[in-house]
């Protein structure tokens, strides 16, 4: 792994290929949309989402040159740009259509907006019109013939555009550094934001080379995705300038087209003859705020060429630290840009959590280098391909990187779980979806979601598991097997499978198409007094109607890994039906007195319910000796039970007694997974008479947890030396103070008490930050929130901004609340990237939902419409503060909101609201259901 693997270019194109037979088995025809208000029976070219497919880019020659200065005459910030496209003629045509958005354009000595030229001396039709067709976000350039097929033609235009703060195609970010205001610009073209920054082809299929020249003032730096070829400093209308030109690029999508100028400094590494540089603000670097990311970078990178066997394709990558981004980081090929908390960790001020999550996103967006750069989607049907591979690979370089961390477990948490959440409800939709169904952006915004990335790592996950990893890396190494076109990059290789002797009961085709095309998951149910298993559709409201049609009835390909007592069962068997026949029976699975375990480590998608006999033997075992039981699995056990009480498929009483082993539990996943769950009680139960009781119970549950932690870290003065040791330390914490521990409360106020005194100094360990900023500020008055707002300005560690932005929102005190709701609506005091944060982290406070749930009402048509989807993100916004959402009353407000709005429309939310609708529906029926129930058992609880 020390060399770099070397591939050939057939190589290469064996996964270009490849990515067609994906695009076959899971794509649709896409239909053309009529043009109503002419009522023709056909729409016009452009009228229609969807480019046609007569011309084919080849590449684009642009020069952009981003102001950083107002322009005098508008008070605006401003770009001005050229670009010359070089595209081919498939199929005659006398239309030219390409993707232009809030551009204005230069009238040409032709009196038109484009000029057409011949690469060449053939032909060329003169133009008859041009104009721009905002609706459909196009520039269409008419002629008075055609375009020859097979001919090479170039369109030139001249254009100017703002360079706004919004987040979305190339924008302007500010910034202060020793008392200085500085501005960068940078930009983010992903997914549709490339036709904002110049006219172009902004399809993913519709790849091209981009030859780019920046033009920028001299001392700054602009990058790009190629390495720089020459930069010469000259004069432009009497202003000095430094024009930088570019390599061309490898064949690529427009969104992953990338540009950024700054007075940036960088640190650098190199990884066999690749350049790797870590770019950000002077003050950061000094910091030591990059060194951790660079030292991540060149693990990670030899893993994903070595899983992927194939040789990272460009010279250099530069990854780079940006003030405000509206992502969490974007894979642009060659320039991965990072909103800062995310690229930088300060060693002085970060947690581990910072720490886990610099690495597993570098490993991330590395990932993408090869699955989504590499190999594109051909639609943005197919999402989950790009971001469902990055994620689940992600976790295998982590993995590698710090094989300490746990990251294989971690995954269960935070992918599996967070996927079934949305999957069990009927708004959900299928890994990939009809090209027809996603035209519109807001369409393709809304499909980079929890289904796309947390489902799609998870199924991939159970494929490997049941071929195993060594099956599945050969199946992904296309380029080693004969016919490469027979094979996809997701559904892997027959010929793979054969040649190692795995039996399998259908083709991996025909298993997956089970978990790609239709939503949802099964719960599987074992009878383990008959060896019954039947499977049936999983949903969070059984009374709820699924509207979505199934090509397979909601029946999966089921591969069950089991256990008896302690010993696993082998082989992996497989349940295939729902009905009850012979092929549902499997004797084996007769306890026998002996307890049944299935769906070991979570690696397949779905839950188990069992007969009540095989739960309370489950229950025995975790009481009498909990370890004998996988770590994923008594996580599994809690988290299942809960959701299939929330279902209605166990009682509720029967989920609370999975936590009640949690006395003897020390480990962080079980933990994790049951304070999820008692979340989603508090949610609903905080403003009833249940809170108290629970409560209390929470307090006794957690309390031999506190006091582990304080003995083993000699009453709070080490930190734990394994890293979820640190994760579950700090739950022991958030939770001791959270429930009434006196202890733990005077301990966090006098930590924050030490700091408040002084300022220069905080003692505070950077892993117990996040709780003991919530604790202290929540107990605390104005003086403490006021405090924690000045340094929240101060700071110059985005890690650290982070927890104090999170902590600021636990106070209690309302009139706080609503200001600092108000300062969202200010990116002087809340920059637009983290607005959405925090109107979530004070949603969730029980005193600020409401707070926020009318502030969201009152200000929706002014975010909505001001803003705009680069700079808020609206889903979130939605889901947070809907969540406590549990009567009748709240629904109403819902619908009336919904109703209020339908006009303005919900843009990227829409599916957002759909799920907050149903979520408050199940939400009630299952308060009245099963509200008296859990009084009395947690009732029950206390008195003992």
């Amino acid at each position: 792994m020390e060399k770099r693997r070397r591939v050939s270019k057939l190589c290469i194109l064996c996964v270009l290929l490849t990515l067609a037979s994906v695009a076959t088995i899971v794509t649709l025809w896409t239909i053309a949309l009529t043009r109503g208000d002419e009522g023709d029976d056909v729409a016009a070219p452009w009228d229609r989402y969807r480019l046609p497919t007569s011309l084919i880019p080849l590449s684009y020659n642009i020069t952009l040159w981003p102001h950083l200065s107002p322009d005098p005459d508008s008070g605006l910030y401003l770009f001005t740009g050229t670009s010359i496209m070089a595209f081919e003629c498939a199929t005659e045509t006398d239309l030219i259509l390409i993707h232009s958005y809030r551009l204005n354009y230069t009238l040409l000595q032709n009196k038109h907006i484009a000029l057409l030229l011949a690469s060449g001396d053939g032909f060329v039709p003169s133009i008859t019109a041009t104009w721009l067709q905002p609706k459909q976000q196009y520039l269409v350039v008419q002629l008075n013939g055609v375009l020859t097929q097979g001919e090479t033609y170039l369109l030139y235009t001249e254009f100017t555009g703002e360079l706004a703060d919004d987040l979305a195609g190339l924008y302007r970010s500010e910034y202060e550094e020793d008392g200085v205001r500085r501005i960068v610009a940078s930009s983010q073209m992903h997914p549709t934001h490339a036709r904002k920054t110049f006219p172009c082809f902004d399809e993913p299929a519709m790849k091209a080379v981009f030859n780019m020249t920046l033009i920028h003032s001299p001392g700054t730096t602009a990058l790009s995705n190629g390495d720089k070829t020459d930069a010469v400093n000259t004069t432009i209308d009497g202003i000095a300038v430094t024009r930088t030109t570019f390599e061309p690029t490898k064949k690529m999508s427009t969104y992953l087209l990338a540009i950024v100028i700054s007075d940036y400094t960088h640190l650098t590494d190199t990884q066999g003859d690749i350049l790797l540089r870590i770019w950000a603000r002077k003050k950061a670097l000094e910091q030591g705020q990059g060194s951790y990311a660079r030292s991540v970078t060149r693990p990670v990178l030899e893993f994903l060429q070595f899983y992927s066997n194939i040789s990272y394709p460009l010279r250099k990558l530069d990854q780079i630290a940006l003030p405000d981004f509206y992502y969490g980081a974007m894979e642009n090929w060659g320039l991965v840009t990072y909103r800062e908390n995310k690229l930088l960790y300060s060693p002085l001020t970060s947690s581990s959590r910072n720490k886990q999550s610099t690495a597993t996103i570098i490993a991330h967006e590395l990932a993408h280098m090869w699955f989504g750069n590499l190999v594109t989607l051909r639609w943005w049907n197919e999402v989950w391909l790009n971001e469902g591979f990055a994620s689940y690979v992600s976790y295998l370089a982590a993995d590698y990187f710090q094989p300490t961390w746990g990251m294989k477990d971690q995954f269960v948490l935070q992918k599996t779980h967070r996927a079934f959440a949305v999957d069990a409800l009927t708004s959900s939709h299928p890994l990939s979806s009809n090209e027809d169904s996603i035209l519109l952006p807001e369409q393709i915004s809304q499909q980079f979601d929890t289904i796309s990335y947390s489902k799609g790592a998870a199924v991939l996950r159970m494929l490997s598991g049941f071929l195993s990893e060594p099956v599945f890396v050969q199946g992904l190494n296309v380029c080693s097997l004969v016919e490469t076109l027979f094979y996809s990059f997701v559904f892997l290789s027959q010929q793979a499978v054969e040649a190692n002797n795995l039996y399998l009961p259908h083709r991996v085709h025909d298993i997956m198409n089970r978990w790609v095309l239709q939503m949802g998951f099964p719960v599987v149910i074992i009878d383990t007094a008959t060896g019954k298993v039947t499977q049936k559709h999983f949903l969070l409201d059984a009374e709820s109607k699924v509207s979505v049609e199934s090509p397979y009835n909601y029946e999966w390909l089921i591969p069950i890994q089991w256990m008896k007592s302690g010993e696993v069962q082998r082989p992996v068997w497989w349940l295939m039906k729902k009905t009850d026949d012979e092929n549902n029976n499997n004797p084996l699975m007769r306890s026998g007195g002996l307890w049944i375990l299935a769906n070991i480590n979570v690696t397949g998608y779905y839950r188990v319910n069992y007969d009540p006999g095989n739960w309370e033997r489950l229950l025995a075992q975790l009481i009498r000796d909990h370890q004998v039981i996988p770590l994923t699995n008594r996580a599994q056990l809690v988290d299942d039970a809960f959701n299939l009480a929330r279902a209605q498929l166990v009682s509720a009483s029967l989920a609370l007694r999975t936590t009640s082993y949690l006395y003897a539990e020390t480990e962080y996943i079980p933990w994790q997974t049951a304070l999820n769950n008692f979340q989603y009680y508090s949610l609903m139960l905080d403003q009833t008479e249940v809170y108290h009781p629970m409560q209390e119970y929470m307090k006794k549950l957690v309390t031999p947890l506190y006091l582990y932690f304080k003995n083993m870290t000699s009453d709070w003065i080490q930190i734990p030396q394994r890293h979820t040791d640190q994760y579950n330390q700090v739950n022991a914490i958030q939770m001791a103070c959270r429930t009434g521990i006196t202890h733990c409360q005077k301990l966090t106020s006098t930590w924050f008490k030490q700091w408040m005194d002084n300022p220069h100094h905080n003692l505070i360990h950077p892993h117990l930050r996040d709780a003991v900023y919530c604790s202290a500020i929540a107990s605390g008055n104005k003086e403490e929130w006021e405090f924690g707002w000045a340094q929240f300005k101060n700071t110059s560690v985005a890690s650290e901004a982070n927890q104090l932005m999170s902590a600021l929102a636990c106070t209690g005190n309302t009139q706080l609340l609503k200001r600092y709701l108000s300062y969202t609506l200010e990116p002087s005091m809340i920059r637009r990237q983290d607005a959405a944060f925090v109107i979530g982290a004070v949603a969730s406070n029980s005193l600020g939902q409401e707070l926020a749930w009318n502030f969201v009402r009152l200000q929706w048509d002014y975010m909505f419409t001001q803003y705009g989807m680069g700079s808020f993100n609206f889903a979130s916004i939605i889901d947070e503060v809907t969540a406590r959402f549990s009567t009748p009353a709240h629904l109403q407000q819902l619908e009336d909101f919904v109703s209020e709005h339908h006009a303005t429309g919900f843009g990227s939310a829409t599916l957002a609201v759909e799920q907050a609708l149903e979520r408050t529906r199940a939400n009630i029926k299952w308060l009245q259901q099963n509200k008296q129930e859990i009084l009395d058992w947690f009732t029950s609880q206390t008195d003992q």
